[in-house]
């Protein structure tokens, strides 16, 4: 039997045995091959020149060199070249599949960090959120809850009123309540029945149409804008609240997104401009309130006034204060300096839910509708109801006080929009729409001459003679919110097809 080297695969010269492999070697080739690697060059296990173990042998003949000069001399050159072909193949191989297993082992390690950042900016989020709730109230005294026997208070025709918290509604409070109504309602005096110079005529009015839409506000894999306000300082900013749980700040002069507000972890219902303030309120069915700061863009405190998902917002004309609507069947008046509350009250004998809320300009009264087609007026410092105006056949979707304080506008699931006069207290103008018609947002002008309807269209009627002057289409949704800018020089609107649109000359 002859020896051949396994690395030149011919007779070695001086051969020689790997202890390691146990493989046969010429001792030049194999040396060389330590030298430069320091392994075996069959398993890849570390080897050394002094390892090596010399064969005794009789001197071999090496054969002849073969030529190609012959059929198997070429054969034999071709084989030769297949075999190093083959080699450096496997090699590659090998190689590649090393790569490979560092690859998977790095992905690995980067999805598990990824994982850990999630985890941890989500704590961080929530320590956040809870930071913001307890600041406010650092060195506060705690509130102190009225006990639940406490004597009822009575309401409109002697009906109980279950006051389940007084926390703060002070003497003070209650002054600074009575001083602003007292100068809201001389200002209106003082104005009369004069209408602006600057407001938009009627027949201008009628005139207005489509001239800019904006659907990219809020996102597209959860659509719809639930909820509308302009800022009444300035009426290029516009407030949206979408079913994505997210609060947009936009600019109309500008066309673009000045905030995108996230916090809730529910479609947002609600919201309310601060009419002095870069500051922004929003309600959610995952029963908080939220006060955001526009310039920071981040939640400012978080007001736990309900236990069920809230339904109307409204703010105080002090803008101090936030009235709240709902389905756990309370109103509540909240600082929204310190999130308390101050005040919270049901009306037992009805035992449903609430709808919406809206203070009167004076913000000394304010309505609520119910799920049950009542609209009930409240004193604010009594906390007493103090009218209830039946005539709806469904769930009150909407109200809204006129600037002058003597109408109340009413929209609920019956198609129909009622008109009340609340000094004689009763409906003087029913406003019957189209059959399936679903009222969902009632809006006045802030001089009180025209009253916007929105929901399955959008209608705009003149005050007093109660004619409609103005009616779009354009939506391809429900709409959800109808707004009008200063002196109606334009209007705006919002609606399930996600899109936010302007109206005007």
């Amino acid at each position: 039997m002859s020896l051949v080297c396994a690395i030149s695969n011919e007779v070695p010269e001086h051969p020689c045995v790997s202890p390691v492999s146990s493989q046969v070697f010429e001792r030049r080739l194999i040396e060389k091959y330590i030298a430069e690697n320091g392994t075996d060059p069959m398993n890849g296990q570390p080897l050394s020149e002094e390892q090596l173990v010399d064969i005794k042998v009789s001197h071999p003949i090496r054969p002849k060199a073969p030529s190609a000069t012959s059929i198997p001399a070429i054969l034999k050159s071709l084989q030769d070249e297949w075999d190093a072909v083959m080699l450096h193949s496997f090699t590659l191989r090998q190689q590649l599949q090393t790569t490979r297993q560092e690859l998977s082992h790095a992905l690995y390690q980067h999805d598990a960090a990824c994982r850990v950042i999630a985890r941890l900016t989500k704590e961080v989020t929530a320590a956040r959120e809870a930071l913001a709730t307890l600041k406010p109230q650092a060195g506060l005294v705690a509130p102190q809850a009225v006990p639940a026997s406490q004597p009822n208070a009575a309401g409109a025709g002697g009906e109980p009123m279950e006051i389940s918290e007084q926390v703060g509604m002070t003497p003070e409070i209650i002054q600074k309540l009575q001083d602003k109504a007292t100068i809201l309602t001389t200002e209106r005096k003082k104005r009369g029945k004069t209408v602006p110079e600057e407001l938009v005529r009627a027949e201008d009015l009628s005139k207005y149409r489509q001239v800019a839409s904006h659907a990219g506000l809020h996102s597209a894999s959860v659509p719809g804008i639930l909820a509308l306000d302009l800022c009444p300082s300035d009426t290029n900013k516009v407030l949206t609240g979408g079913a994505d749980k997210n609060v947009v700040v936009f600019d109309k002069s500008e066309e673009q997104i000045v905030a995108t507000l996230k916090g809730h972890t529910k479609k947002v219902t609600s919201v309310i401009y601060h009419p002095s303030q870069s500051v922004v309120f929003s309600a959610s069915p995952d029963n908080t309130i939220r006060v955001w700061s526009v310039a920071g863009g981040n939640c400012v405190q978080v007001v736990r006034a309900h236990e069920g998902g809230v339904t109307g917002l409204s703010l105080h004309a002090t803008g101090d204060y936030l009235l709240s609507s709902s389905e756990d069947q309370y109103w509540a008046f909240s600082d929204i300096q310190t999130g308390r509350v101050l005040t919270k009250v049901t009306d037992e004998s009805a035992g449903c839910a609430l709808t919406c809320a809206q203070f009167h300009p004076d913000g000394l009264i304010f309505g609520t509708g119910t799920a049950d087609s009542q609209i009930k007026i409240w004193d604010l410092k009594e906390r007493t109801n103090v009218a209830n105006f039946p005539g709806h056949s469904g769930p009150v979707t909407s109200i809204a006080f006129s600037e002058n304080g003597y109408y109340l506008a009413t929209g609920a699931q019956d198609s129909s929009v009622k008109l009340w006069d609340l000094r004689k207290l009763k409906n003087f103008k029913t406003i019957n729409l189209d059959n399936n018609y679903e009222v969902k947002s009632l809006v006045f002008d802030q001089s009180g001459t025209y009253l916007a309807v929105g929901g399955s269209d959008i209608r705009v009627y003149i005050c007093k003679q109660w004619s409609e002057v103005l009616n779009f289409t354009d939506h391809t949704g429900l709409v959800t919110g109808v707004a009008f800018g200063e002196n109606a020089q334009f209007l705006t609107s919002a609606g399930m097809d996600r899109s936010l649109k302007f109206y005007s000359l």
